[in-house]
């Protein structure tokens, strides 16, 4: 008699400390929420890690409704690092000042967060506390932990409420975003591994583009206008080359093994520099297990339609 093999634990590295967001987006993840975590200091140590191969995969902030693109994510994956998005997950945020006890609204000179929460709040911090110095950290909840040890009776931090109860802080103000439907969009990252379509899918990549070659976004737009593909974010960002050099961060709908995705990147890629491919992938909302559930089954409908059809060929 012998023993199975243990199942692989996967290291999976994500913005620590304990507490962030991050986390809090990984753990409502069954199946990675069971691997071993690991927290690292800033978003670019991850992906770094990811790609040297010091963890398996990096769990990070892309995308938030009320700020756009974390764009130190976009630009490690198009420029940096040869990573590929495997999922994306979307959280629901909400922000909290938090402070040590006995500290108030009146104390404070001095806010801590990181910068992208920092922006969710401008409009909050503006006019509650338009005088506090405005620091940034590495993350909220390493705000939050930096707030807490120093206890200084003048500082307070931007975080999520589990960080309060982890950096033992009270609450002074709740849900300070300046808009409700705040919504961070988190990527899974790992290496030369695509997730097999689903039937609701995205795929992300980065066009560059020749050098002074007029109408070249038209013409690239053209191809997925033509076979109707939808894109869901089309955003330009410099190349690091110098001024007016920018590449296209493309999200469409479908994935790479659909036939009409495959042959609108092939056209696109004879008209640009270079496309750089970041993945394809289960597109993540409340309504897409359903709407793979009903892609499949009018996949499997349409397949024996087809082999009923090549069933009445001839010879």
């Amino acid at each position: 008699m012998t023993d199975d093999a243990a199942p692989t634990v996967l290291r999976i590295g994500f913005l620590g400390p304990a507490g962030t967001f991050t986390e809090q987006a990984l753990l409502g993840q069954t199946d990675l929420a069971s691997q071993e975590l690991v927290p690292m200091s800033t978003i670019a140590e991850v992906l770094a890690a990811a790609d040297s191969g010091e963890i398996d995969f990096g769990f990070v902030g892309i995308e938030n409704s009320i700020e756009g693109t974390v764009n130190v994510t976009i630009d490690a994956l198009a420029f940096e690092h040869d990573l590929l998005i495997q999922r994306e997950v979307e959280l629901g945020i909400q922000l909290h000042l938090l402070a040590p006890p006995g500290v108030g609204l009146a104390d404070l000179t001095r806010v801590l967060t990181f910068p992208v929460a920092m922006g969710q709040c401008r409009a909050w911090l503006g006019q509650h506390l338009p005088s506090v110095e405005l620091a940034a950290s590495n993350s909220n909840a390493e705000a939050a932990r930096l707030v807490a040890i120093e206890a200084d009776g003048h500082s307070a931090a931007i975080a999520p409420a589990h960080a309060a109860e982890i950096y033992g802080l009270d609450v002074l103000a709740e849900d300070i975003e300046d808009h409700p439907e705040n919504t961070t969009r988190f990527v899974l990252v790992g290496k030369n591994v695509v997730p097999p379509a689903t039937g609701h899918d995205k795929t992300t990549i980065v066009v560059l583009q020749r050098t002074d070659q007029p109408g070249s976004l038209l013409a690239i737009l053209q191809e997925f206008a033509a076979r109707a593909i939808n894109l869901v974010k089309l955003e330009s960002r410099p190349t690091k080359k110098g001024l007016g050099d920018y590449c296209f961060i493309i999200d469409l709908e479908g994935h790479l093994s659909d036939e009409l995705v495959a042959d609108c990147l092939r056209d696109v890629r004879s008209k640009v520099e270079d496309i750089k491919y970041l993945g394809s992938y289960p597109a993540a909302g409340v309504n897409g297990p359903a709407v793979r559930r009903e892609a499949e089954a009018a996949w499997r409908s349409a397949d024996a339609w087809i082999q009923d059809q090549r069933s009445k060929l001839q010879g």
